[in-house]
């Protein structure tokens, strides 16, 4: 009866101690101030403190410690070297932050504070073994990176919106689908020596890759994915039921089939690639082209253009999808004057050929529809 009554309080104290620390690092997401990644270590390093003296820690499952950290940090120094390896192809820049004393208090102390005060909450909330603290704690750690990543300042428009959801929450979801695997399996130690490497090194190293974002970030959203099933090939416990034999088996064709279409949508989003995708926002095109499709465009490399071909330009930093009216070539230079098909007037100034991205005659109906409504809301 003891036992039990003792057990009851451990998790009680777990939740508690869980919701106060999700509320607080929300209120941080939602009413950013300051330096992020300050407020999450100055928030996490006593949540961790807290976390190991009062929350009573069960033992959890404990194979291979050391050969699966050995494991991760040699994968930390892969992922840093094909990284820079990009930039044989993309070139290499001068890092916008250097290390010096101003930065290693500013980005490194306070990011790696974060990383390991993170990941000692997660083994502590995952040795309770119940479906809240273990949602919990994917949740803080989540959270977590979020409030570290740099420059973040809250999303008060649309782009910033895409910009945190696409470069930083959704390859933070596939990282801790991983750092939770990990540290249920092989403890704390591989998850911080792997997030130390990958996170910190382009505060220590002098230079980065010119790697387009939108790349950089699906690479970081599938590298996690990779390495989980890597490690759980390696290692991962065999039943030797049928059953979970057939699962195992569909989860990897699922896996290979999001990941080969989630290639496919980041060829066609980062327009790196011969083809590129673009949803219509506004309704300068409707009858031909309506707002919430999505157009296929071809990358313009020196094709010629007639009148009437629907063509992908730059305006003012913004992409314009708009049909080619007339053609004039005044002093050797070609004009493209254009015009939306449902306005009444054409585009002012015209379009020379630098300013072409691509051509398109294909559309997707509707699919770009929850993006135009986010878009809205903002507006």
């Amino acid at each position: 009866m003891q036992e039990r009554k003792t057990v009851f309080l451990d998790k009680k104290t777990a939740y508690i101690f869980s919701f106060c620390l999700l509320a607080l690092l929300l209120l941080a997401v939602i009413f950013p101030a300051g330096n992020g990644r300050i407020a999450c270590a100055a928030l996490l390093l006593p949540a961790a403190v807290i976390a190991s003296v009062f929350i009573k820690k069960r033992c959890m499952l404990s194979i291979r410690k050391r050969t699966v950290l050995l494991i991760m940090s040699v994968m930390g120094l892969l992922y840093i070297t094909l990284y820079y390896l990009t930039g044989i192809a993309y070139g290499l820049y001068y890092a916008l932050v250097r290390l010096s004393v101003s930065s290693f208090f500013s980005y490194v102390l306070p990011i790696a504070a974060v990383i390991v005060a993170g990941e000692v909450i997660r083994g502590v909330l995952l040795a309770q073994e119940t479906r809240v603290t273990t949602a919990a704690a994917f949740l803080i750690c989540f959270l977590s990176e979020i409030l570290i990543d740099a420059n973040f300042g809250g999303a008060s428009s649309f782009h910033q919106l895409a910009d945190i959801l696409g470069y930083t929450a959704f390859p933070a979801i596939t990282a801790n689908v991983l750092y939770h695997y990990l540290s249920r399996r092989y403890g704390v130690y591989p998850n911080i020596s792997y997030r130390l490497l990958t996170t910190l090194f382009p505060y220590v190293i002098p230079y980065s890759s010119q790697l387009n974002a939108a790349i950089y970030s699906f690479a970081r959203l599938l590298v996690p994915l990779l390495i989980y099933f890597f490690i759980h090939m390696l290692y991962g416990k065999r039943t030797g039921q049928r059953t979970t034999a057939k699962k195992g088996r569909w989860l990897y064709v699922v896996v290979a089939l999001l990941v080969l279409l989630m290639s496919l949508f980041m060829m066609l989003v980062s327009c790196q690639f011969e083809y590129g995708l673009i949803v219509v926002a506004t309704e300068s095109m409707t009858g031909v082209i309506n707002k919430g499709d999505a157009i296929l465009y071809q990358r313009y490399d020196g094709q010629p253009i007639e009148e009437g071909q629907v063509i992908v330009f730059e305006r003012n930093k913004t992409k314009v999808i708009h049909r080619v009216v007339d053609i004039q070539n005044i002093d050797g230079v070609l004009r493209y004057y254009t015009k939306g098909d449902a306005n009444e007037e054409n585009d002012a100034g015209y379009v020379t050929e630098p300013e072409i991205i691509g051509l398109t005659d294909h559309k997707i109906p509707l699919i770009g529809l929850p993006t135009v409504w986010i878009r809205d809301l903002f507006s």
